[in-house]
């Protein structure tokens, strides 16, 4: 499969074993894969600049379609250039759906905590309809209205609308549930496809499409044929419905059948995806793309992620600990001498500057593990990097 949008490409540099380093080429540059997407929920990776987040590494973020559908809207991100211009982020941008965060609402049901009337959705062919979080209003996501809405953001690449299967341990296990999903999910994919080529590619962004299954792989690796297999179809592949309640055993199991099975001359896309484990072994099994909010939310509760584990820097045991997060670490808090105790004194004290701190230092160990798998698979000793990792990890883990 050549390019379906002009300005993008995907080039492949070596494989060891699944696992890949490739280029990504996106009208706002190159993305050097493996790598991992900070998330902007809001536009903003949560208390640092684009700068900032530019130095761990990243070359592409997430912007959450959902949350600027809401606010402020498309049509005022659009009117100000999009989101490159409006967020001042020079470099690759993806968006999601918004499905996800409407298909939450239907599944918890009626909520009141987090806004007025957010109420659990309704869900059928045509879409999801719910009420905002924010304000109580009546809202309906459907695929012409992703299409819509992600058009006007105006991020590199897009996410089709795809029914999210059931959340939590026993429901993943729904056979039945995760089949109709995988159904909807390919009739909405011809819909988003629909709009998108129609209107939309000659703005130069790429969508990808978003492969259901949950934990059954021959569901998952017939859908992957099926969205594989459309004319004209999608720029790159993504494994959605990972992450939502399954025993991390059976998500390693299914991954490990098929990750690599995905389209090879398309990017792989693990959504929403995770601890740095769980990244280690996506790419093992030909996974090139990762987001996840763990490295950001985890800082803003006080916790490092670091090669020798994670450090809770809360723990009375800090209070007087003069090292560094991570003396092999690069990044402006651990190069900068900011030591543990000082972290914890910030943390106990309600001051901001550990928030940022630590969100830098964890997003900046994200960016060095791909940094190191990418060079790892090109001399091809990937599987020894992973180990390292792990090994390092587990000796260290609180």
């Amino acid at each position: 499969m050549g390019p379906l949008t002009p300005g993008f490409a995907f080039r492949t540099l070596a494989v060891d074993g699944h696992a890949r380093s490739a280029v990504l080429t996106t009208p706002h540059g190159e993305v050097e894969t493996p790598t991992f997407m900070p998330v902007g929920t809001q536009g903003s990776v949560k208390g640092l600049s684009p700068d900032e987040v530019a130095a761990t590494g990243a070359r592409i973020v997430l912007g959450n379609t959902y949350h600027l559908w809401l606010r402020p809207g498309p049509e005022l991100i659009d009117s100000l250039g999009g989101l490159h211009a409006f967020t001042r982020w020079p470099h690759a941008m993806l968006t999601d759906s918004g499905g996800f965060q409407a298909f939450s609402l239907a599944q918890q049901g009626p909520r009141t905590s987090v806004g007025p009337a957010a109420a659990g959705a309704k869900i059928s062919e045509e879409g999801v309809v719910f009420r905002s979080h924010l304000d109580g209003s009546r809202r309906a996501m459907t695929p012409e209205e992703s299409m819509r809405v992600q058009g006007l953001i105006g991020a590199d690449i897009s996410m089709q609308l795809d029914e999210c299967p059931p959340l939590g341990e026993e429901k993943v296990r729904d056979r039945a549930a995760i089949e109709r999903a995988v159904a909807r999910t390919t009739r909405w994919a011809h819909r988003c496809l629909a709009v998108w080529r129609g209107e939309h590619r000659p703005r130069g962004h790429a969508l990808f499409g978003i492969v259901q299954g949950g934990t059954f792989v021959d569901l998952r690796a017939r859908h992957a044929e099926e969205l594989a297999a459309i004319d004209d179809g999608f720029d790159g592949l993504a494994l959605g419905g990972f992450s939502v309640g399954e025993p991390i055993e059976m998500m390693y199991e299914a991954l490990s059948q098929v990750a690599w099975r995905l389209d090879a001359e398309r990017p792989r896309y693990l959504m929403g995806v995770g601890t740095p484990l769980d990244l280690l072994e996506g790419i093992e099994h030909g996974v090139d793309m990762f987001d996840c909010v763990l490295p950001t939310r985890n800082a803003r509760n006080g916790q490092a992620l670091t090669r020798s584990g994670k450090v809770n820097i809360k723990q009375a045991r800090f209070r007087d600990d003069k090292r560094p997060l991570d003396e092999r670490c690069g990044c402006p808090c651990c190069v900068g001498g900011y030591s543990r105790a000082y972290l914890r004194h910030l943390f106990i004290a309600g001051e901001m500057l550990v928030l940022r701190l630590l969100s830098i230092h964890n997003l900046w160990t994200f960016g060095a593990l791909m940094a190191g798998a990418r060079a790892a698979i090109r001399e091809g000793r990937y599987l020894a990097y992973k180990r390292a990792w792990i090994d390092g990890w587990n000796a260290g883990l609180d």
